[in-house]
């Protein structure tokens, strides 16, 4: 079967597609026919060699913690997030744990499926888990033009709260579709509120001390989320805090996020959609912040 390998560190055109043996499910584990996968900025990472410390990984390596495909024995369509770093999405082929499968949406082509689980999990995560986002409350999540963002702007509406995002021009369109309140242009002025949040989620790298200062839009007592690894300042004067975010597997919220897409009260923002020879390419693009949304790897 084909898969994508990544035999050394070092930058995209590290990444190959190989010939390798179809993978024979340990106890617990099932075959699954790869429809899609995504690329995540982790994905970049581990190829990069940069997380080697915090997540260690056995070269060689597929990546890809998205999954969407079908179970070779039943033909069920089925999504998974295969968990960082244990990845294995770039390949036709997967050997899956069951325990970490969901039935698929059927309301969206099976490949584009593969754009909800760390995404989806992430924005759940970062709004709920952490953030503690009730019905009422005022919500800032910078860099809603991303697949995170995408999904977060969508879930924070859906439970009522009122949601206010940064977004670049060329994804204003696509925030506004998500069902934000207010859209700010973050690259036309310096980010700034009539009035405090309750909750801001961060989905953007940037400099950790300009980004620390975005406790000031939090009121006394809020909460600020973000993805690691920023080693981002708390306002302990106005006891604002940050939670660091480590998407973690939970089939009960990608079960939620899956019964939403059908019901039709969030949606997929597919940007693109590659084939898996395009891998390195697309990684080599997303590492300078040219897409947009989610990136679909499709092997059908």
């Amino acid at each position: 079967m084909r898969a994508v390998q990544i035999t050394r560190y070092g930058a995209a055109d590290t990444l190959s597609v190989s010939e390798v043996n179809r993978p024979t499910p340990a106890e617990g584990e099932v075959l699954v026919r790869v429809a899609g996968t995504t690329f995540n900025a982790v994905d970049a990472a581990i190829r990069a060699g940069y997380m080697t410390e915090l997540i260690p990984v056995d070269l060689p390596y597929t990546p890809g913690l998205d999954l969407a495909g079908t179970v070779e024995e039943t033909g069920e369509p089925v999504i998974a997030f295969l968990g960082v770093p244990v990845g294995g999405g770039a390949a036709e082929f997967a050997a899956v744990p069951g325990e970490l499968l969901v039935p698929a949406p059927r309301s969206v082509p099976l490949a584009d499926a593969a754009s909800l689980p760390v995404a989806g999990l992430t924005a759940y995560q970062g709004l709920f888990d952490h953030g503690g986002l009730q019905s009422g409350q005022r919500v800032l999540i910078n860099g809603a033009g991303g697949g995170v963002g995408g999904f977060a702007v969508q879930l924070a509406k859906r439970a009522g709260a009122y949601v206010i995002a940064t977004a670049s021009p060329r994804s204003r369109a696509a925030v506004e579709r998500a069902g934000a309140d207010e859209i700010i242009d973050y690259t036309a002025a310096p980010l700034a509120l009539v009035e405090p949040v309750d909750l801001l989620f961060n989905n953007v790298s940037g400099n950790p001390v300009e980004l620390s200062r975005l406790t000031d839009l939090v009121r006394d007592g809020g909460t600020a989320v973000s993805a690691p690894p920023l080693p981002l300042t708390d306002d302990e004067d106005r006891d604002v805090q940050w939670k660091i975010l480590y998407v973690r597997n939970d089939t009960a919220q990608l079960a939620d996020l899956v019964t939403a897409v059908d019901a039709g009260e969030i949606s997929l923002d597919v940007s693109d959609r590659r084939p898996l020879e395009d891998l390195a390419a697309v990684h080599a693009e997303g590492e300078t912040g040219s897409f947009r949304g989610r990136v679909v790897i499709s092997l059908r």
